[in-house]
């Protein structure tokens, strides 16, 4: 409502972004635009494969990803299915608790993790799908919140077994083949999350290289934080924009026509990053999700 109705075009010719509390207004700037309250309720919770599914798995849509990004978690699903799989979205899922859980509100996210834990049981799948880095950051360690020999530990231990990044199930299903190319330069910014807590490195890039025609360019110091860290960039905000100063010079140096990443956090960033260089008509970010769709995926012929 507030991008349809003409409200953001008058915010921002009055600066009115400019008065939000936390630097929200540079933020606001590089939101995408939303999906209308229609779209959203139509979204269908269960996609089932043109032929005989080779997996099952249960997509978790997160926060951000879903509010801010709800496009991106469209085509998650998507790629998906077109890989073979039929995809549930759990209707009682909740928040990860990543942010409360930075906030120091352990209790909270404790009671989060055991409505998902809850909420994904109710579905036998193969595996439960994140395209956040942050949010399988926590997902995986949901394990670590309940005591040792109690059931809640048991079946967070069931839960954290099943969780995946959306690119490793690409790669595991290997059901997709890119019929466009994508006449690009890129760089990939890995999510600091994904990186070190669900030690997933390799798949993102073994997606990126199988798309005709991109190619891929390494920044110099490609895992040096872009400064998101969750919410450090708003309750820190001078400090995170240092360190995306130093991250965006690292960028610079590939000539890149896309920065590539996992996670919504470190999307916005790295978008405030193009737009505080002056290169947004040079250069965008992107998920990694979206990239795999603009290159006109098709389930692959066995």
């Amino acid at each position: 409502m507030y991008q349809a109705s003409g409200m953001q075009k008058a915010a921002r010719v009055l600066r009115l972004t400019s008065m939000a509390p936390l630097h929200l207004g540079e933020f606001e700037q590089v939101v995408p635009a939303q999906p209308s309250p229609k779209q959203r309720k139509a979204r269908s919770r269960r996609v089932k494969p043109d032929g005989v599914p080779v997996a099952r798995v249960a997509f978790f849509t997160g926060c951000v990803m879903d509010s801010v990004f709800f496009e991106t978690n469209q085509n998650t699903v998507e790629l998906l299915r077109l890989s073979g799989a039929e995809v549930i979205l759990p209707e009682n899922q909740t928040c990860c608790g990543a942010l409360h859980a930075h906030a120091g509100k352990t209790d909270m996210a404790k009671e989060q993790a055991a409505a998902n834990i809850q909420a994904f049981e109710e579905e036998d799948v193969d595996y439960i799908v994140n395209n956040a880095g942050g949010c399988g950051a926590r997902l995986i360690e949901y394990d670590h919140m309940f005591e040792e020999g109690t059931e809640w530990h048991d079946r967070a231990l069931a839960f954290t077994a099943k969780v995946k990044d959306i690119s490793e199930v690409l790669v595991e299903l290997d059901g997709l083949d890119f019929s466009k190319e994508v006449s690009k330069t890129i760089t990939y910014q890995p999510s600091c999350h994904m990186t070190n807590v669900q030690r997933v490195t390799t798949p993102p890039r073994q997606l990126m290289e199988s798309i005709p025609g991109l190619t891929l360019k390494e920044m110099n110091n490609p895992d040096f934080c872009c400064g998101s860290a969750g919410i450090y960039n708003i309750v820190n905000y001078d400090d995170a924009m240092d360190i995306l100063d130093v991250k965006m010079d690292d960028v610079k140096k590939t000539a890149p026509e896309c920065i590539v990443t996992t996670n919504p956090g470190c999307l916005l960033q790295m978008k405030l990053g193009v737009e505080r260089e002056g290169q947004g008509r040079n250069m965008e970010a992107v998920h990694l999700v979206d990239l795999l769709m603009e290159a006109a995926p098709l389930p692959r012929r066995k």
